[in-house]
């Protein structure tokens, strides 16, 4: 297969970096102050603050269309709709680009605090409460378990061996894997 030069850029990344110009073969390759990658927006400072601008944006979006056209705001009506059109929004790939500021959490967790206001007979409580009354985590806990869930499906591997080593204590005696003894 042959690379297409026409679409492969350069990211320059670092704060003293030459910027120095690059060439395949004959052609030179343009430079890009920002890339995306499986969806995921990166910039040359390695900054994911505009990666959480645009989820929000998204998602804020698509609960905007939700409030319009769906006249119920029982819960039967709103958390499905959230959980299938929004929350995905906001959830992609953030294991890969999680939020590094407390004011890109903030934003994002904005989405699902007005997602929360929209369900009728919980305007009186608090979000910690709408959330628990919903089911709901913070997307911080939702983050942490989307972690937990990745690390172990990453120990397990395919066959889930690892695993089952760790458990039986023959990774500690060095049986399970090799230069552990």
């Amino acid at each position: 297969m042959k690379f297409n030069k026409a679409k492969g850029k350069v990211l320059h990344v670092g704060q003293r970096n030459p910027k120095h110009d690059y060439r395949l073969g004959e052609e030179w390759i343009e430079s890009s102050p920002e890339e995306k990658d499986l969806g995921v927006l990166i910039d040359e400072k390695l900054n994911m603050s505009w990666q959480c601008a645009l989820a929000a944006r998204k998602a804020n979006r698509v609960l905007g269309c939700i409030k319009r056209s769906v006249t119920s705001r029982s819960r039967e009506g709103i958390l499905p709709l959230y959980s299938a059109l929004v929350r995905p929004h906001l959830e992609y790939c953030v294991q890969l680009w999680g939020p590094q500021y407390k004011r890109d959490m903030e934003l994002l967790e904005r989405v699902q605090r007005r997602a929360t206001k929209m369900i009728g007979g919980l305007e009186h409580l608090s979000y910690e409460d709408r959330l628990r009354e919903l089911g709901l985590f913070s997307l911080e806990k939702r983050r942490l378990q989307g972690d937990l869930i990745a690390a172990y499906r990453y120990l397990k591997g395919p066959t889930g061996k690892l695993v089952r080593d760790c458990l039986s204590g023959s990774v500690v005696r060095g049986q399970g894997v090799t230069g552990l003894s």
